[in-house]
């Protein structure tokens, strides 16, 4: 059994945040063979490019975590019908200085939860167009736009509906076959082993 290490962004930088919860429950019900650490963003300054030519610690942080992990997955919340700043911080410090870009051909899924009927499919759908351009290798369905209702999610992850627990599962299995498919035809030399 091939060990897949997955890299994950919760957008949100909030302490109470049901993406938080959205993360725990997708850990969960995660196949064995995806290993999750969280990457944070909270501490990176507002990416500028004067600092290209000499990272701060918190940015050469960010790339040696990327560097350690086969996969990313993104759990985002959707302000304003778009991606957290925050989030786009992050992706901006990561695939900086031009030529170094810490997504270039890896696997990637994209997820999020709302209040919302509609979840967060605007800001899933600005978060896509961001990562083509690094040139991530999305998994593209199925998409998961989850309308987080109180109840559903507990604050340790577990998923009080069945359906919605399958539907994750579900997710989590693609991502993982996704993952496989994209390394297997790019193997991504710089995870840690």
């Amino acid at each position: 059994m091939t060990t897949y290490k997955v890299g994950y962004f919760i957008g949100s930088l909030a302490s109470g945040s049901i993406n938080r919860k959205l993360s725990k429950a997708l850990i969960k019900v995660a196949p064995a063979e995806l290993e999750f650490t969280e990457i944070p963003i909270k501490d990176l300054p507002l990416y500028n490019p004067d600092f290209d030519e000499d990272y701060p610690p918190t940015g050469v942080a960010l790339k040696e975590a990327l560097a350690g992990v086969h996969a990313v997955l993104f759990i985002t919340p959707e302000y304003n019908r778009s991606i957290p700043g925050a989030l786009k911080n992050a992706i901006d410090w990561a695939s900086r200085p031009w030529g170094k870009n810490s997504f270039d051909h890896m696997p990637a899924a994209v997820i999020g939860a709302s209040p919302g009927a509609i979840g967060t499919a605007l800001a899933q759908q600005s978060l896509r167009g961001v990562l083509s351009f690094c040139n991530a290798r999305q998994m593209t369905t199925p998409e998961a736009y989850i309308q987080l209702k109180p109840g559903l999610i507990t604050d340790d992850g577990d998923i009080t509906n069945p359906e919605t627990e399958k539907f994750l599962t579900d997710f989590m299995q693609e991502f993982r076959d996704h993952t496989c498919r994209v390394l297997t035809v790019l193997p991504r030399t710089s995870a840690a082993e």
